[in-house]
């Protein structure tokens, strides 16, 4: 049995060319300029805005970048801290202007965080989970602390917080005085 090889032709429209065929566009003939064409030289200045580039989130911060975020955290007195027994993730990211991912990160690597976790897995953190929070910041992030030596000095200096408390009561005696004194 031999079977025949058949070829179909289409009725392809006029704009599409059959395979294996280009088209071609049809040629226009343009007539050369009567008279002379005054071409304006003047620079051409660019209308377009600038874009700002916007900041990468990724990677390490600049030192700079980090002295910056810290006096950008905004943690209420302990008269107004305490009168909540917990606060949510998301309300303490909110006053240390960080992630979640962060504060996450922080709970793993430090012993002396322990925030409460509901059946679902959302974490609570207490009053003293937020002031060891704040100490931790203040190590990592003023003192530039690597992970390692601020867990050693947790572990050496078990007045850490007494101290931290000191430092942070004379930060503001001198912004106090630093205002009195513009007020002059």
């Amino acid at each position: 049995m031999q079977l025949k090889q058949t070829s179909f032709d289409f009725d392809f429209p006029p704009e599409v060319p059959k395979p294996g065929k280009k088209l071609v566009p049809p040629k226009q003939v343009i007539a050369a300029p009567q008279e002379p064409i005054e071409v304006d030289v003047r620079p051409i200045q660019n209308t377009k805005p600038k874009i700002e580039e916007k900041k990468s989130k990724r990677g390490r911060m600049k030192l700079s970048d980090m002295a910056a975020s810290v006096e950008r955290v905004e943690i209420p007195d302990d008269e107004e801290l305490f009168s909540k027994r917990y606060y949510n993730m998301s309300a303490v990211t909110s006053m240390f202007k960080v992630n979640h991912s962060l504060l996450r990160f922080w709970e793993n690597e430090f012993d002396i965080l322990k925030p409460k976790k509901n059946g679902k897995g959302d974490r609570h953190f207490r009053p003293e989970d937020i002031k060891n929070l704040k100490l931790i910041h203040h190590l990592l992030r003023e003192r530039k602390y690597t992970i390692d030596g601020a867990k050693d000095f947790l572990k050496k200096n078990k007045h850490a917080d007494k101290k931290f408390e000191m430092i942070e009561s004379l930060k503001n005696l001198r912004g106090f005085l630093h205002e009195l004194k513009a007020g002059l």
